[in-house]
């Protein structure tokens, strides 16, 4: 029901017309999104610019009006992933452990990974990878799989090694695509690809199976062809499956739709114009004789006496007569040869295989291959305690109702984040997903609480919540509780920021931003949105004031509100406390974390030029020695400098800038994060490799699964805070050395930690470090390591005779401060860390 319609102040800038969106710079993401939450049954892995909702209300920071709210997956490694060492996984790594395989018949696959051998034609690292996941998962949590499922899984292991490779390495690809048979260049490993394809496509019987897809909230019907019948293949043949031009054009490239279209005598610029014409083309006019139609001799044109077409006389499709559709569906075939791609139902249910591996939704040829890597190299890994549990899907309809709300969660996405300028019909539709979804989080919300309180030690539950629907759901949650604010619907939006904060769960990474929009909304609307009480308006505006005021002291005294969230808090606290003219002596003082606008320093160097090659349009950049190269040059690009302290060899403008600074007394590295990430690895050492449950599935890790999820901080809270004291009291030299002495002849593989730096050099940053800074920087590393490990000033600088660190951040004429830069300004400008904004300016223009 929407909110009383009130006037907005003035400070809104707010127009009572609905107004959509405008999309803007890309959103920073928030460590609250588990970099896993990827779609799972859509056609591709790949995704798309994320583009920001925008809209016309008060900004939650009326500081920084322009900052976007966070929050948006990224895609890149897994948790799983991320956790092992860094090990080459390109194509000349795997070639050289498999050039390791011995002629030795009768290994399993893991006396195969045990002793490093491979044997090309008959093992892979590929299908071992594949069988590791899938046996892992069997051996554990077979219960999460019915008998049809398991049956399915014995038929994989039934084909044979061409087959499985063929499939593995066809799952590692574009699973959704349509990919021609005579391109499939693993001749290395399939001696007979017609078999392997083939055997691929044969059908199999399944045994009957009870069990039934629940639809979940959010969710009309489960997706098209994921739910196993009586029987399956791995594969389908275009002959079956292509039945439209449409998608049988989808597999042309440019140059064959080019030739095709002339044919037709049909014309466009683009292969969605050429489509749009074939189209046109087809439907206007009847069928031809398909007679005389001939695939285009390859090299790789390949014969079959089985169910796949490879002979040269090109057929049509089944079931499809002889309209025009068909006589271009029969062409676009005869051209591209017989296609193949892999079955939905096996498909999904080897997604899922991989989801309760990888614990993870998203993973690629490198996720496949690194933990087998990481096994079988020569490294030196941390001691701790392995606990992979068989409990973090407790059963079958959690799991399925988790891949739900995944699907869900990816929708929701799809129509704020992904598809650009977001309209109202989408947001309705947002809106009708959140009203759906509602009732069934607050179920799950009371069922983890009643496991937090009676079943759950103490930390274990954190990282097991992140796989329960309600985090996702939570999520949705949070998303239409934005909506709301979208639809005016202020009183409803108010009431769910109370409901997602009165959980303590879920989505910890998020509470400071809730604060922050329930103070305002508190400040600005709910004095006309709710009872007065027989008071007059102005004592109406000044109680909920004070509320918006007692929001905001509650948002610092949060455990769980971020560091990064509490200048905001506390530019609020200090405006309303001045509007309801509360006495300077009960007033908070926030002096000590007043943020300083870091120095402005220019450097002047010589900057080189190098001479471009003449354009299409005959035009070259400017060679006269002036700066107006300068302005020729592509923003964010690469410059090169003279360093005077190398005798002026060619350098970066950091390591020039660096020079500068060196020449005054500093000394100091081009590090953007790398010194801090060190000590952060030395300081909290003890803290990483602390049990706790399911974090450490591998001997293997170089960190906890949950380091950079916002499930670190509270699971450690008492160790990791411990540590902090430890470090503000001065004792970080100490701890530093004892962890170095320890670990210094094994080069022990931790996240983040450079054994390369000298030792000498970090005992002396950590003396020249307040005590209270230095905890300052690592409370945020634990609360957002994954999210703030990146956008620190260049340069990282000590003098030991002033006892002073400071960073300074390199600009240059084509640079400027991103979002996470100006945070990390901010962060160590708040505790009192000296940050310079280093202007590097070219005096002289050399062209080279």
């Amino acid at each position: 029901m929407l909110g009383q319609r009130i006037a907005h102040p003035p400070s809104t800038n707010f127009d009572d017309d609905f107004k959509i969106p405008v999309a803007k710079r890309l959103k920073r993401l928030d460590s609250t999104d588990s970099l896993s939450q990827l779609p799972l049954y859509e056609g591709s892995h790949d995704r798309s610019p994320q583009t920001t909702l925008r809209g016309t209300e008060i900004a939650d920071s009326e500081a920084e009006s322009d900052e976007e709210e966070e929050g948006i997956p990224r895609a890149g490694q897994t948790e799983l992933e991320s956790a092992l060492p860094p090990v080459k996984t390109d194509k000349q790594a795997i070639a050289e452990y498999e050039a390791t395989r011995a002629a030795e018949d009768g290994l399993d696959f893991k006396d195969r990974l045990g002793q490093r051998k491979w044997v090309q034609g008959k093992s892979s690292i590929y299908v071992d990878a594949f069988f590791l996941a899938l046996d892992t998962v069997l051996d554990e949590e077979s219960h999460l799989f019915d008998d049809a499922e398991l049956a399915l899984f014995q038929k994989w292991r039934d084909l044979s090694y061409e087959g499985q490779y063929l499939y593995v390495r066809l799952f590692l690809r574009k699973t959704a695509a349509w990919h021609r048979i005579n391109r499939l260049k693993y001749y290395g490993d399939i001696a007979d690809l017609k078999a392997a394809v083939n055997e691929l496509l044969q059908d199999h019987s399944l045994p009957a199976t009870t069990a039934t897809e629940r639809i979940a909230p959010g969710e009309a019907e489960p997706p098209k062809d994921t739910v196993l019948g009586e029987s399956f293949t791995f594969a389908d043949s275009s002959m079956d499956h292509i039945d439209s031009l449409e998608e049988a054009s989808s597999l042309l490239m440019l140059e064959e739709l080019k030739t095709l279209a002339k044919e037709a005598k049909v014309q466009g610029k683009t292969k969605r114009d050429l489509l749009q014409a074939l189209k046109k083309t087809s439907q206007k006019q009847g069928g031809l004789g398909w007679s005389g139609l001939k695939r285009s001799d390859t090299e790789e044109s390949v014969k079959s006496e089985q169910s796949v077409d490879f002979d040269e006389e090109a057929q049509l499709p089944n079931g499809l007569g002889t309209n025009r559709d068909s006589h271009f569906i029969g062409k676009i075939l005869a051209t591209t040869g017989p296609c193949i791609r892999l079955s939905s139902a096996a498909l999904k249910l080897f997604e899922r295989v991989h989801l309760v591996f990888y614990r993870s939704t998203e993973w690629t040829e490198k996720s496949l291959t690194t933990i087998i890597l990481a096994r079988i190299s020569r490294r030196n890994f941390p001691e701790y305690i392995v606990s992979r549990s068989n409990n973090i899907f407790p059963s079958r309809s959690i799991l399925l109702e988790f891949e739900a709300s995944i699907r869900t969660q990816f929708a929701v996405d799809n129509i704020l984040e992904f598809n650009g300028t977001v309209t109202k019909e989408g947001l309705q539709k947002v809106k009708s997903i959140f009203e759906e979804v509602y009732p069934r989080w607050l179920t799950i919300l009371a069922e983890e609480q009643r496991k937090e309180d009676r079943e759950y030690e103490s930390g274990e539950g954190a990282y097991l919540r992140r796989f329960s629907p309600a985090w996702v759901y939570t999520r949705i949650v949070h998303k239409g509780t934005a909506v709301l604010g979208k639809f005016k619907e202020h009183k409803r939006e108010h009431e769910m920021l109370c409901e997602l904060l009165d959980q303590n769960l879920f989505h910890a990474a998020r509470r400071g931003s809730w604060y922050q929009r329930k103070a305002l909304l508190e400040e600005h609307y709910m004095w006309a949105l709710s009872p007065s009480d027989d008071r007059t308006e102005e004592a109406q505006k000044k109680h909920w004031k004070r509320t918006a005021l007692r929001t905001c002291e509650d948002g610092l005294q949060d455990r769980d509100c971020h560091l990064i969230y509490h200048h905001d808090l506390q530019k609020r606290i200090s405006k309303l406390e001045r509007q309801l003219h509360v006495p300077k002596r009960l007033q908070h003082d926030f002096g000590h974390v007043r943020l300083a606008k870091p120095i402005e320093r220019y450097v002047q160097g010589t900057r080189i030029e190098k001479e471009r090659t003449p354009s299409r349009n005959g035009r070259r950049s400017s060679t006269d020695g002036t700066n107006n190269s300068i302005n020729n040059s592509r923003r964010g690009a690469k410059t090169i400098w003279l360093d005077p302290l190398e005798d002026n060899g060619e350098c970066s403008v950091e390591a020039m800038c660096l020079s500068s600074y060196r020449s005054e007394g500093w000394k100091g590295y081009h590090s953007e994060g790398g010194i801090i990430r060190t000590l952060f690895g030395y300081l909290f050492f003890d803290v990483l490799f602390t049990y706790i449950p399911n974090v450490f599935q591998t001997p293997f890790q170089t960190c906890p699964l949950d380091l950079h999820t916002d499930a670190f901080y509270p699971s450690r809270f008492s160790e990791i805070n411990a540590r902090l004291n430890d470090i503000s009291n001065g004792g970080a030299v100490e701890i530093l050395r004892r962890v170095y002495e320890r670990g210094k002849e094994r080069q022990t593989c931790v996240v983040g930690l450079d054994w390369g730096f000298d030792v000498a050099d970090l005992e002396e940053i950590v003396g020249c470090f307040r005590g209270e800074a230095l905890s300052t920087i690592c409370k945020v590393m634990a609360q957002e390591y994954g999210q703030r490990g990146g956008g620190m000033p260049d340069l990282f600088l000590w003098d030991r005779g002033r006892g002073e660190v400071m960073f300074a951040e390199v600009k240059s004429e084509n640079d400027r401060l991103s979002d996470t830069q100006r945070l990390w300004i901010d962060v160590l400008s708040g505790a009192g860390v000296k940050v310079e904004l280093c202007n590097a300016v070219a005096r002289e223009v050399i062209v080279r």
